[in-house]
C-alpha cells in the first residue's frame, strides 16, 4: 500500500507560503463580498451605481497590470506583493469609513489597483521559486488556497452583513494584514531559480518576445476564457438563469456552485501534476474541452438534472484551465518576466469585464441560451488556439530580438 503523500512534499517553502496568502487574501475578499452592493445602496444610488463599485475594483485591475508588471522587473515581486497587499488592506478599512458614494467607488478603485500588483507579483515570484517540473502542481495549490477561501469567506461575510454593513471591511483589511505579515515573515529569503551563481538576475523575457511563442498566446486565448466564464458569467448569470430561466430555487444555484467548486478542488492538484508529468498543452485542450462542453449542456437544456452535471462538468474543466495556462507563462517567461505574466492577468480581467456585460446583453435580448452559447464559442476559442499551438513543457526561453548575436 503506498504511503500518503504531503501536498507540499518537495516543493520549495515558498509555495505553501504563498498558498497561505492566498487563502488569508480569498477569505477576506470573500467576507467583502456579499456587502458591496448593500452598503452602495445605502449612499442613495441605483442597482446600476452599485453594481459600479464592483466594475471599478475590476476595471483598475485590469489597467494596472502592465504597470504592475514594470514595477515587479524594477523593484522586484516581494516588495511590490507588500505593497499591493497594503494598499487594498488600508483602501479596505477606509473604504468601510465612507462618508459618500463617491469616496466608496473611488477607494474600491483604488484597492484595484493594488488587487493587481498582489496578483502579478504573487504569481511571478510562484513560478520563480520552483522547477519547471513543479509549475504545474506549485500553481494548483496556489489557486487551491484561493479556492478553499473563496469557499470560507461568504460564510463569514453573509451573517456579518446582517449585523454591519462596515465591519466586513474592517474584517478585509485584517486578513489582509494577516496576509501580509505572513509573506514579509517568510518570503525575505526565498530562492529564485533564475538567478545564476553569480546573484545576478537572468535577461527579462518581454511581451513582445513571448507574443511570438504559439504557447503563450493560446495561454492568452485560454486564460481570456476562463476569465470569461468562471470568474464573470457562471456569478453573474447562473444565479438567474437557475430562477429565472429554470424556475427553481435560489437553493439549486448554491448547489450547483458547490458541486463546481468540489470538482474544481478535488481535480487541481491532480491537473497540475497532470500538466507537470504530461505536458501543458494536453492539459489545456482537457480543460477547454470539457468547460465548452458543460456551457453547451447548459445552453442545450433547463433540467435540473443537466444543470448540476454540467456545472460539475465545468469545475472540473476549471481545474485544468487553472493550472495549465500559468505554467506556460512560467516556461515562456523562464520564470522572470513581469510583463510576460501581467499580461496574462489582464486577459482573465478582460474576460471579466466584458463577460457578464456581453452575456447579460444577450440573455436580456435573446435567451440564456444564446448567452452561454456565445461563452461556449469563447471557449472554444482557446480550445482551437491551443490545438494548433506546441508545447512549452522543458522549452527554453523565446529568442531574443537578435538571435543573430551569440553570446561570448
Amino acid at each position: 500500500m503506498t504511503s500518503w503523500r504531503h501536498p507540499f512534499a518537495g516543493l520549495p517553502r515558498e509555495v505553501a507560503v504563498l498558498t497561505a496568502v492566498a487563502f488569508a487574501v480569498a477569505v477576506g475578499f470573500g467576507v467583502v463580498a456579499p456587502a458591496i452592493p448593500v452598503y452602495a445602496r445605502e449612499f442613495g444610488v441605483g442597482r446600476t451605481a452599485a453594481g459600479a463599485v464592483i466594475s471599478a475594483f475590476a476595471f483598475m485591475r485590469l489597467v494596472s497590470a502592465l504597470g504592475s508588471g514594470r514595477l515587479v522587473n524594477r523593484i522586484g515581486e516581494r516588495l511590490v506583493l507588500a505593497l499591493g497587499i497594503g494598499i487594498v488592506a488600508v483602501s479596505s478599512a477606509l473604504a468601510g469609513l465612507a462618508q459618500t458614494y463617491t469616496q466608496l467607488l473611488v477607494l474600491r478603485g483604488v484597492g484595484g489597483v493594488g488587487s493587481a500588483m498582489f496578483t502579478v507579483s504573487a504569481i511571478s515570484l510562484l513560478l520563480r521559486v520552483v522547477d519547471s517540473d513543479q509549475r504545474g502542481r506549485a500553481t494548483g495549490l496556489w489557486q487551491s488556497g484561493f479556492l478553499i477561501g473563496a469557499i470560507a469567506g461568504p460564510a463569514i461575510g453573509g451573517p456579518l452583513t446582517d449585523i454591519s454593513l462596515r465591519a466586513p471591511f474592517f474584517v478585509y483589511a485584517v486578513t489582509l494584514a494577516a496576509a501580509g505579515a505572513i509573506g514579509l515573515a517568510f518570503l525575505g529569503q526565498a530562492h529564485l531559480h533564475d538567478v545564476d551563481v553569480d546573484e545576478r538576475p537572468t535577461a527579462t523575457v518581454t511581451l513582445p518576445q513571448a507574443l511570438r511563442v504559439s504557447g503563450y498566446r493560446a495561454a492568452l486565448v485560454t486564460n481570456l476564457g476562463n476569465g470569461w466564464a468562471l470568474f464573470g458569467v457562471r456569478s453573474s448569470l447562473i444565479p438567474l438563469f437557475v430562477t429565472e430561466g429554470m424556475g427553481a430555487s435560489p437553493t439549486w444555484t448554491g448547489v450547483g456552485f458547490f458541486v463546481s467548486a468540489a470538482a474544481q478542488g478535488g481535480l487541481l492538484l491532480w491537473a497540475g501534476g497532470f500538466a507537470d508529468r504530461v505536458g501543458r498543452r494536453p492539459a489545456m485542450l482537457i480543460g477547454s474541452t470539457v468547460a465548452t462542453l458543460s456551457l453547451v449542456l447548459v445552453a442545450a437544456s433547463s433540467s435540473l438534472g443537466v444543470y448540476v452535471v454540467a456545472m460539475a462538468l465545468f469545475g472540473a474543466g476549471s481545474a485544468f484551465l487553472s493550472v495549465a495556462p500559468s505554467a506556460v507563462v512560467g516556461d515562456v517567461a523562464s520564470g522572470h518576466g513581469g510583463t510576460v505574466i501581467a499580461a496574462f492577468q489582464m486577459s482573465s480581467d478582460l474576460g471579466a469585464v466584458a463577460g457578464p456585460l456581453v452575456a447579460g446583453r444577450l440573455a436580456d435580448n435573446y435567451s440564456f441560451g444564446a448567452a452561454f452559447g456565445v461563452t461556449a464559442a469563447v471557449l472554444a476559442t482557446g480550445l482551437v488556439t491551443t490545438f494548433f499551438s506546441t508545447e512549452t513543457r522543458h522549452r527554453a526561453a523565446p529568442p531574443s530580438p537578435e538571435p543573430h548575436v551569440l553570446p561570448e
